[in-house]
């Protein structure tokens, strides 16, 4: 079971994890163990809520195909239960993001006060460039 947050946990039953050859440096080692791990999570088949569906489907994310499958490649360390844990936290960090619902902003105006501060400011700095005039006599 992954644990995305308190309301939400995925059943590893719907995640499919296959171990390929990792790319890149790694001498003998890469070329002969497949430690590298492709996850796939398809988003419409999974058990979420609709809602959170539709959600995490608007999230635009290069991960995410147009098919609704989220695709994750690890491939950073040396071993297979790493990679796995990895690939795991990197789906449960997008489904995070893209759960979180933004606060509504409440629009708000300047106090009268604030709108005074404004004024004398503009006032005193406009009496400073007024003195750095040059004096005709």
């Amino acid at each position: 079971m992954l644990v995305v947050n308190e309301q939400l946990s995925i059943p590893l039953s719907e995640i499919e994890l296959s171990a390929t050859r990792a790319q890149g440096n790694g001498g003998q080692n890469v070329n002969k163990t497949s430690t590298a791990i492709h996850l796939r999570f398809d988003i419409r088949a999974s058990s979420m809520a609709e809602e959170l569906k539709a959600r995490v489907l608007l999230k635009a994310d290069q991960r995410i195909t147009r098919d609704g499958v989220v695709v994750i490649k690890a491939q950073q360390h040396r071993s297979q239960e790493a990679n796995r844990d990895a690939a795991l936290a990197r789906l449960a960090d997008l489904l995070v993001r893209a759960l979180h619902v933004p606060r509504s902003r409440r629009a708000t105006k300047p106090s009268k006060a604030a709108k005074q501060r404004r004024i004398d400011d503009k006032t005193r700095r406009g009496s400073v460039k007024t003195l750095r005039r040059t004096v005709d006599d």
